[in-house]
Parts: C-alpha cells; sequence; structure tokens
C-alpha cells in the first residue's frame, strides 16, 4: 500500500481532553504504524505560548462556542484563520486527504475545504440537537451547513445516529465507522474484576446534566434498595447538575451514595473494575455509547437508556441492557435482575467480550485506512492525487 500524507482537522482546543481528541489522536497512531504521515491542523489554544507538539499545526485561534450538539456547556472550537496561512501551509504539505472532525463546527473547516486540492473526509461524531431541526433555525443555519457540505467529497459518521442530521440535508452516502476504544487500556480492569466476588455496586461515569437522566437512576435506585439495603450507587463526574441532585438524593433519602466528582482516567477504569453495574440512563443526545464499550472491556454489565445511540450500539444480547429511565420500576426491576441472576451475568460477559473486539482502535483506524485508499482512487481523476 502506498504512503499517504493525510492531516486530521480537529476544531477542539487539543488540550482540553474529549472524545473527538480521543479519536484523532488514536487515528493519527494507528496511521503512523502503518507507514503513512499524519499531521494533526488544529486552532490555537487561546494564552497558549508553548510552540505547538511534533506534527501538529495551528492554524488561527480557538473562542468559547456554544456546540451544535446537546451539551450544556461551551467548548473552545475554532475561529478565523488567516487565509494566507492556510494557503501556505496547504501548498507546504501536500496532503493526500484531509480528514474534518465535525466538520461544522466554525470556521476552521470551511476555510481549508475552500481552499483544498485534496480529496476532503468528513467524521461527524455528534448527534445534532433536536431544537436544530426547527424549521426557522434550519433556515438560519443551512447558508453556512451548505458552505461546508459542497466541498466534502466522503462522508463518515460514528453510528446512525450521528448521521441522521447530515442525512437529512444530503444525498450523498454516508459510511459509517464506529468510534474505538483502546482494549488494552482497559484490560486492567478486567484483570482486577478477576479477583473480585460479584456484590451490589453500581456505577455512573459522565456528566451531571439533565439529558443524561441520573435523576432516574437516583428514583431507581430508591426502589432497588428497598429490597437490597446493601447495594451501593457511586455517581462520577461533575456538571451544571450535581447540587441538585445531592440535594434530591437527600430528598429520597438515599443511603450509600457516593458523589465522587471528577475522577482520573486511571481511578475510572478502577471504579469499571469493582461496578458490578455500570448505569448509564441518557435519555437523548448520544451519537454512540463509547462509555458502555469502555464498562464492557473492564468486564463490568451495563444497564443504558433508550436513546438511539446506545440502542444503535447495544445489539443481540446487548439489548437486555436497554432500558426507559423514567419507567421507574421497570428500571430497578431490570438492575436487579442484572445485579442478581448470576447465570445471566455469566452469559451477558460472554457476549460482551466477544462483541467488543470489534470497536478495537486497530480494527477501526483499518476501515479508515481502507476509505481513504478507495477515496484517493475514486477522485484521482479530478485531484492532484494519484
Amino acid at each position: 500500500m502506498s504512503k499517504m500524507k493525510i492531516g486530521l482537522v480537529c476544531p477542539y482546543n487539543i488540550h482540553r481532553p474529549g472524545g473527538v481528541l480521543e479519536v484523532v489522536l488514536a487515528l493519527k497512531s494507528g496511521l503512523e504504524d502503518r507507514g503513512h504521515i499524519v499531521k494533526i491542523i488544529t486552532p490555537k489554544p487561546r494564552n497558549h505560548e508553548m510552540d505547538p507538539e511534533p506534527d501538529v499545526i495551528y492554524a488561527g485561534t480557538s473562542t468559547d462556542f456554544r456546540t451544535l450538539s446537546f451539551s450544556d456547556t461551551t467548548s473552545q472550537v475554532s475561529s478565523t484563520a488567516d487565509n494566507e496561512q492556510i494557503d501556505a501551509m496547504l501548498a507546504e504539505e501536500q496532503f493526500d486527504i484531509l480528514h474534518f472532525h465535525e466538520p461544522w463546527q466554525p470556521l476552521l473547516s470551511r476555510q481549508l475545504l475552500q481552499r483544498s486540492t485534496s480529496v476532503n473526509i468528513a467524521t461527524f461524531h455528534s448527534k445534532v440537537s433536536d431544537a436544530l431541526m426547527s424549521r426557522s433555525i434550519l433556515k438560519a443555519v443551512a447558508p453556512y451547513l451548505n458552505s461546508v457540505m459542497k466541498y466534502l467529497h466522503v462522508l463518515t459518521a460514528v453510528s446512525d445516529a450521528g448521521a441522521s442530521y447530515a442525512a437529512g440535508i444530503t444525498k450523498q452516502p454516508i459510511t459509517i465507522i464506529p468510534n474505538g476504544i483502546d482494549l488494552k487500556k482497559y484490560q486492567r480492569g478486567a484483570d482486577l474484576r478477576q479477583k473480585k466476588k460479584d456484590g451490589q455496586t453500581i456505577l455512573y461515569v459522565g456528566r451531571l446534566e439533565n439529558r443524561k437522566g441520573v435523576k432516574y437512576l437516583l428514583k431507581a435506585f430508591q426502589l432497588l434498595s428497598q429490597d437490597n439495603p446493601d447495594a451501593k450507587l457511586i455517581i462520577a463526574g461533575d456538571g451544571p447538575d450535581r447540587e441538585k441532585l445531592e440535594l434530591l438524593a437527600d430528598d429520597l433519602k438515599l443511603k450509600n451514595i457516593s458523589f465522587l466528582g471528577f475522577v482520573s482516567e486511571e481511578l475510572k477504569i478502577d471504579l469499571l473494575s469493582e461496578a458490578d453495574l455500570f448505569c448509564s440512563p441518557a435519555l437523548f443526545g448520544e451519537s454512540f455509547g463509547i462509555v458502555l464499550l469502555e464498562a464492557m472491556a473492564a468486564g463490568a454489565v451495563c444497564v443504558a437508556g433508550n436513546n438511539s445511540g446506545y440502542v444503535g450500539v447495544m445489539q443481540g444480547l446487548g439489548g437486555l441492557s436497554i432500558i426507559n429511565p423514567e419507567d421507574t420500576e421497570e428500571f430497578a426491576r431490570r438492575l436487579d435482575l442484572l445485579l442478581h441472576e448470576q447465570d445471566l451475568r455469566k452469559l451477558w460477559r460472554t457476549w460482551a467480550d466477544e462483541y467488543v473486539l470489534q470497536f478495537n482502535y486497530p480494527n477501526v483506524v483499518d476501515q479508515y485506512e481502507e476509505l481513504y485508499v478507495e477515496s484517493l482512487k475514486r477522485y484521482a481523476t479530478t485531484h492532484k492525487v494519484a
């Protein structure tokens, strides 16, 4: 296979951890292992005076912006870059492929696309807010979205949920390439689990905001605790709803509940290895279920909300994990079932151990590499790359 030169465009501040950045870094590492030349193109963080890391190209600067998603937070994304700087950089680098992650985030991606002579590939990671589906808002943002889409040659998404909005405004086919995880990183959790006996610990890890449905987990846990007084609930994460959730736990008179706040990646893996159930009752806004894959890889049995992203991930026997978070009684029954039915837990784990293998990063990188090669062949007649 011929060596390719690939530019991975990340619109977010690369010094802030995030799911898109993790994918970009894993893709870079995997492609370099296969002999390709890979650079990350990203906006320079504000007040960042250090030189860029090797193979990182700063273009423009980042600014706070409310992203086109369900998150209650703002992100630092790219603002306008100097056009002459972009032209000079593209002329020097001569990329075969420019791979735009979240290409709708303003504004760097559009500037690059308008000047690119490479094959332009996009990946849509997030499920766009249903609020954007209203006619008035769609009319307002449509010119910008169309100005991006017309320069893209190949579209991908991490799931059908992630592809849903793009599919509504373009007739181009969208290839689904799922998110990945580093199975080796979570093997430590699986190894620790082998030394642990099953108990009654339920774990949630994630942001504490309304769409994550944590208040319904608290209500279901109250019901579960009536017959399971030794059950424990650990809430790891922070967010705008933390104080409200702590007050709700007090109102529900919950015992054996801990709010840990933000946890490190190392502690998260330890918590997953110690938990008997991992529960993520998100109501909506999930394009994928990476946190569910992480729990599987660490050996935890999952219970998950019935949003479209999670349903798309939990295929086959994983469907047993899907619940309606707002149905408190059924939610509590499912928690009880997957805590105590040992034969079912064993069956679920056997399924998960096999199922999660397909999401290992090397397998995901293989899919992108194949897509790059096919795209270069397809567009060789109209682009500089042969």
